[in-house]
């Protein structure tokens, strides 16, 4: 009996070891002061901290990363909410599972595949190499993650505490405001959260539809690492998980504070 807990925790230490390690190789060299990659580092340095903000691509990345996600995050976060309360409740039909898996088909379908499509459909309407067009591919992508948070939070909405609002007179539009939407506050800032980050992780949709000037941050590694390998991406990269842990962080003491 003692055998298999340790047998559990052995694979869960190796499975953490696979995945961090990666990681924990490569994160130190964003402090080199060398033009390569390799080990030993022959000295520390924040250097290409520095080039991040001070060379004109790497700041002009970071600017539009920035941009782009928060107009992401507040189209997809107003879209994934109003589609979990408009799918939320109803019994389960044809026309509701077929609308459920619309709205979950950007998860599955294949980047490149949306990336034509939007590429082409983007063409007719003048969005292509514009920063609308980027938010609106990236919203197509970050609208199933909040839809999958706040119906989440739905589900713990007791139904007759909107009941009971209505009952007293409240109005469907003070129901929603003052009981529904503060019940359901930490799943929508957990879809916004998501949403923020998939925007920032995305380049196979920015790679179709976004031009020279709509350079994201992720977009500018991709191209750096086919042009030449630097120890800036490395630095980005530390950047972006630091970001991550940040917004896990946040989004776990949000959580926490609300329930």
């Amino acid at each position: 009996m003692k055998l298999l807990p340790l047998i559990k925790l052995l694979f869960a230490s190796l499975v953490v070891v696979f995945l961090l390690g990666p990681l924990v190789a490569v994160l130190p060299l964003s402090l080199t002061d060398s033009v390569f990659l390799n080990y030993p580092i022959p000295g520390y340095s924040t250097r290409w901290f520095k080039e991040l903000v001070t060379a004109d691509s790497w700041r002009l990345s970071i600017v539009n990363s920035l941009l782009i996600g928060s107009g992401t995050t507040a189209l997809a976060t107003v879209l994934g909410t109003l589609a979990a309360l408009g799918l939320r409740g109803k019994r389960a039909s044809l026309l509701l599972s077929a609308l459920r898996t619309v709205f979950l088909l950007p998860m599955v379908v294949p980047a490149v595949v949306l990336g034509v499509g939007m590429q082409l459909m983007f063409a007719r309407y003048g969005l292509t190499n514009t920063y609308l067009g980027v938010i609106i591919a990236h919203t197509v992508v970050a609208v199933p993650f909040v839809l999958v948070n706040v119906s989440s939070a739905l589900q713990g909405v007791d139904l007759k505490l909107e009941q009971a609002a209505a009952s007293l007179g409240a109005s469907p539009v003070t129901v929603l405001s003052s009981v529904t939407l503060p019940i359901a506050l930490p799943g929508i800032i957990s879809g916004a959260l998501f949403a923020f980050a998939t925007s920032l992780d995305e380049v196979v949709l920015t790679l179709f539809v976004a031009g020279p000037n709509q350079r994201t941050l992720a977009r500018q590694m991709f191209a750096t690492i086919r042009e030449n390998i630097s120890p800036a991406i490395v630095s980005a990269a530390a950047v972006f998980i630091v970001g991550t842990i940040v917004l896990s962080l946040a989004m776990l003491a949000i959580r926490r504070r609300m329930s």
